[in-house]
């Protein structure tokens, strides 16, 4: 025993982040028998926060959020997959992208990890509560508040969500946020957007303001009060038999206006390597396995995993296994927008959404919010480090 490599890798707390990284890293130990790796989980909020500088210090290897990219490749805290995988295994990673997810972790024309989850709020509804009401799947943002007035929608509303969703009303505005270096969006926009989100927040249970996605998801299969969530980060283990009191489907986003399915702010998650990691080759040879398309299709995802290889959100076995949650969200994550990943995005990630969290809940000018807004976007560009 004491003469295995031993690597050690840190993910998220939740069945899709740790499962089928415990299931592919016993597979693997099975192949290569002279190796183990030992997953340790973290919450969402950590997953989200806490920086790779502090894991890559700890762990050989790490899944992460992509806006991380732009960190780690200022301070070449993991490695560019380049240098260890062949070109035609990462040309396969990038034809094969779910979305942007492959270009995601992708900065200074390196690749610094590996897209293994690919993810990006999508709707989700109770089919047997919208039966109850006698209503269809919202398919316009109008039919969407008729059904909030009611109480039977709900969705994340802590800050980095509300951050995201607002972002999203932008995007589906016609406009991305962080287009220029002076401000967050256009004061057109951006009151528009902050308008059209607070009509919907004002009519949705003030518990929602502590639930990420996945609270959002128990609840709905837990309770019977939310029939319809708008947008919350996909979980495929809500839409699967057995995994809830309840099966959840999911679905395309709503029309906004005039400017067709709403555009949501990407998500996912990737593997990376510490470039402290003692055992880098194998690390990556681990890497490599987890994100083949075969193990994607297959060990990954029948694990709880939400692949991020496209043949396996094409897969009929995967998605007859998760109520259609691959093909019908599929176009959801095809033209979402790829949030900015320089140096200084995370800082500004971290307390922004607090200024729109305020908002929602206690009104405002629209203006003072986009300053503030405009202020902190301002401040986040001078910290040091690699813009892109």
């Amino acid at each position: 025993m004491s003469n295995k490599i031993q690597l050690k890798g840190i993910t998220w707390g939740h069945s899709r982040g740790l499962l089928p990284m415990v299931a592919t890293a016993q597979r693997f130990e099975e192949l290569h028998p002279n190796v183990e790796i030992i997953w340790k989980k973290r919450t969402l909020q950590e997953f989200a926060d806490k920086s790779i500088t502090q894991l890559a210090e700890e762990y050989d290897l790490l899944v992460i959020d992509h806006p991380w990219t732009g960190h780690a490749a200022a301070l070449r805290k993991v490695i560019p997959f380049d240098s260890v995988l062949t070109k035609e295994f990462l040309q396969d990673q990038k034809e094969n992208s779910v979305g942007q997810s492959y270009s995601s972790y992708n900065f200074e024309g390196l690749q610094w990890a590996l897209p293994i989850d690919a993810a990006t709020p999508v709707a989700a509804s109770r089919p047997d509560l919208l039966v109850q009401l006698g209503v269809e799947v919202p398919r316009t943002f109008s039919d969407l508040l008729e059904l909030a007035k009611q109480g039977r929608v709900a969705f994340a509303l802590i800050p980095i969500d509300v951050l995201m969703s607002f972002y999203m009303f932008c995007c589906s505005l016609g406009e991305n946020p962080c287009l220029t270096t002076e401000r967050i969006i256009s004061d057109e926009v951006g009151i528009k957007a902050l308008k059209l989100f607070k009509s919907l927040a004002d009519h949705v249970d003030e518990r929602f303001y502590s639930k990420n996605p996945f609270m959002v998801y128990e609840d709905m299969v837990n309770n019977d009060d939310i029939a319809y969530c708008p947008f919350a980060y996909g979980y495929s283990n809500y839409s699967r038999d057995g995994y809830g009191r309840k099966v959840l489907h999911f679905h395309d986003l709503v029309a906004l206006e005039d400017n067709g399915p709403m555009t949501s702010t990407l998500g996912g998650a990737g593997l990376a390597i510490s470039s402290n990691s003692e055992h880098i080759e194998v690390a990556s040879e681990y890497a490599r396995f987890v994100a083949s398309p075969e193990i994607q299709a297959t060990l990954y995802v029948e694990n709880g995993g939400q692949p991020g290889h496209l043949k396996a959100w094409k897969n009929e076995e995967v998605n007859r296994r998760t109520a259609d949650f691959f093909g019908e969200t599929l176009p959801t994550l095809e033209r979402a927008f790829l949030r900015p990943r320089y140096y200084g995005h995370m800082h500004f990630q971290d307390h922004a959404g607090d200024v729109v969290v305020d908002y929602l809940r206690n009104g405002g000018d629209e203006l003072s919010v986009l300053s503030t807004l405009n202020t902190m976007y301002k401040e986040s560009l001078q910290l040091v480090g690699s813009n892109e």
